[in-house]
């Protein structure tokens, strides 16, 4: 076994080495800990909560609104940088959200839905081109940039045509809709494959004698000689048909536009194909072929933001219907909020009493911090610009357009909900500081207009956006 020598000379060098070593370590030891420190010093005055004072302040204007106590309120806000929340009020209570609702929608339809929109399904059986709705609501709808994708395709094929719905499992309306609500276009009709957004419309412009109706097909329909006198014009439809009944007289200097849901089926989808392909269209009722291909048409994010910028109750429940075709090949609402319940949401605080994709329903149910969690999941979902373009902002856009003004950019990119009774507003607000918070507040069971409570939530948020 070898033997190791140091000399004299050679062991004070080894030792002086062995010190210089050590002190560089320290040293390094010491810059980390120093800029730990000051990182988190940093983040912490980035993310700074609220002091007690400013807690106490914001609890004052919560709890003791004169607005507020006439109802049934909750409010929950946080921090998502900072990964706190900042201040609870009945956060944990259950409200009715109405058209936060669409929240949820929205995160479902961004974790199943790809960029562009799945627009039909077809397939090929001996001569015969057997086509599939998807649920896409964008089919010649008046709302959207006009999208023919599905005409032109059957034009161009040489085939026999036929529809077939059977991977449609669904209700045409929501549980807990209102059945007294079939005359408005906030209440239209599920589908399979919707088209012309599944409303009739009529229009007439100032100094114009002649009325517009879209789809021409439904002018068989309308009675225009009803002999009721009105002093302003009311269209309206049969409840279980689509008789049509334009009651009161347009004059030449009335602008008017009214949308009508119609009564949809297999059948006049067919009649309606039929005139603008200009092809017979055969109806089947038979399993789903085996092998299909899927077209695609637009962007998603058209669908996302015409639902929650202008809240649209039809876009937000054929959303849910194309992520269950997405994932099941059939669509059903209860299934896919199922699907969506246990495998998308299922780390939020509460449970979800969720059975519609636009909140119709009074039957929803959810809490303040819940809608919290979510916001915080769409916002890892999406960008601060996506933010900025697929919510409504305060003051400019949509739902929000009246209300949450700036004098700057917008504050406030939220989502509104209201129901007889009920009003809720949920999602971020940009403070003067560059800061995104996320909040949610929801009133219920309060009396008359909801432009007070909207005043007085104002308030509350504008101090944070001054003092945050």
């Amino acid at each position: 076994m070898g033997r190791l020598f140091i000399s004299y000379s050679q062991g004070i060098n080894y030792a002086s080495d062995i010190n210089i070593q050590n002190h560089k370590k320290s040293l390094f030891l010491w810059v980390c800990m120093l800029s730990f420190v000051s990182l988190f010093l940093l983040s912490c005055a980035g993310s700074k909560v609220l002091t007690k004072k400013e807690k106490k302040t914001l609890h004052e204007l919560v709890s003791s609104s004169p607005i507020f106590s006439k109802s049934y309120t909750g409010f929950a806000l946080y921090d998502p940088v900072a990964k706190k929340t900042l201040y609870e009020f009945d956060s944990d209570k259950y409200f009715t959200p109405a058209s936060n609702t669409k929240l949820f929608t929205l995160y479902t339809a961004l974790s199943l839905l790809g960029d562009t929109i799945p627009a039909f399904e077809y397939g090929i059986k001996g001569d015969s081109l057997i086509l599939y709705g998807t649920g896409d609501p964008s089919l010649l709808h008046p709302f959207f940039v006009e999208n023919d994708t599905l005409i032109q395709f059957l034009k161009s094929r040489p085939e026999q045509l036929f529809y077939c719905s059977d991977n449609f499992i669904d209700e045409r309306y929501g549980a807990g809709w209102a059945w007294d609500d079939y005359l408005y276009y906030y209440q239209v009709e599920k589908s399979a494959m919707p088209i012309f957004g599944n409303v009739v419309s009529i229009k007439k412009k100032t100094n114009t004698l002649t009325d517009t109706i879209t789809p021409a097909y439904f002018q068989q329909y309308i009675d225009r000689n009803t002999g009721i006198e009105r002093s302003r014009p009311r269209f309206k439809r049969a409840l279980s048909t689509n008789q049509m009944n334009l009651e009161g007289a347009l004059s030449a200097q009335q602008n008017f536009h009214q949308e009508v849901p119609f009564k949809y089926s297999d059948s006049l989808l067919i009649n309606l194909l039929q005139m603008e392909v200009g092809k017979e269209i055969g109806l089947l009722s038979i399993p789903k072929i085996s092998v299909t291909e899927k077209v695609y048409s637009g962007a998603t994010d058209s669908l996302y933001r015409r639902m929650m910028v202008e809240s649209d109750n039809f876009v937000a429940e054929q959303l849910l219907l194309m992520c269950a075709n997405e994932l099941f090949d059939t669509m059903n609402t209860r299934r896919i909020i199922a699907y969506a319940k246990d495998s998308l949401l299922q780390d939020l605080s509460d449970p979800l009493r969720w059975v519609d994709g636009s909140g119709l329903s009074r039957y929803n149910l959810f809490t303040p911090r819940s809608i919290v969690q979510l916001l915080e999941k769409i916002q890892e979902r999406l960008s601060i610009e996506d933010i900025k373009v697929i919510f409504a902002a305060g003051g400019e856009s949509g739902t929000l357009t009246n209300y949450y003004r700036s004098k700057g950019q917008p504050f406030i990119y939220a989502k509104t909900g209201t129901l007889s009774n009920r009003h809720c507003l949920s999602g971020y607000l940009f403070t003067k500081t560059g800061k995104v918070l996320i909040f949610s507040f929801m009133h219920n069971n309060f009396y008359g207009s909801s432009t007070p409570l909207k005043k007085e939530m104002d308030k509350v948020l504008r101090r944070l956006y001054e003092e945050h």
